[in-house]
């Protein structure tokens, strides 16, 4: 099951190693941050960069979820798994299977590629495709699409890189 560890903004990569240090691979079968492509214009040249899809949230995969409340207070940093008063609740099944389609693979959400027809978003190519129910806005200046999704029990509105390759 997946849960999702809240910890300080800026902080996601130092908490997920000590996680891996601190805590048994019986207990955390793996523990991730979840990241996305975008277009940077940098001198003069578009390059590729990864951001964090969600800032100060780390995805933690067991079974075991009362081992791993214990394990995570022997951490240092400040994290907080995120549930429901004392009780710790993995994600539901469709918000997982939403993060896997969107990530595709190796826990990165690759850029989109899509065209605007009569002020209608479609997407082309990448993990937005039969998504844009989910776009909110787009930037086009800086290839992002703005979406709001449902997960960890309320709305969360993200960015990943869209880039628009024709309107009309």
């Amino acid at each position: 099951m997946w849960y999702v560890i809240q910890v300080r903004t800026g902080l996601e990569e130092n908490v997920r190693l000590l996680c891996m240090r601190k805590i048994s691979t019986d207990v955390l079968k793996e523990i991730f941050i979840i990241y996305y492509e975008e277009k940077k214009h940098i001198s003069g040249e578009w390059k590729m960069q990864r951001k964090i899809l969600f800032p100060g949230y780390v995805f933690l995969v067991s079974e075991e979820p009362k081992n791993l409340y214990k394990a995570l207070k022997k951490v240092p940093s400040h994290t907080k798994l995120l549930g429901t008063g004392n009780e710790i609740v993995p994600l539901k099944e469709e918000e997982v299977n939403f993060l896997k389609a969107l990530c595709e693979e190796k826990q990165v959400v690759p850029m989109s590629e899509g065209v605007i027809e009569n002020s209608k978003v479609i997407v082309k190519s990448g993990p937005l495709v039969g998504r844009e129910g989910y776009i909110r806005r787009i930037d086009r200046h800086k290839r992002k699409a703005y979406l709001e999704v449902t997960l960890f029990g309320r709305i969360q509105k993200v960015q990943v890189g869209l880039e628009i390759i024709s309107k009309t």
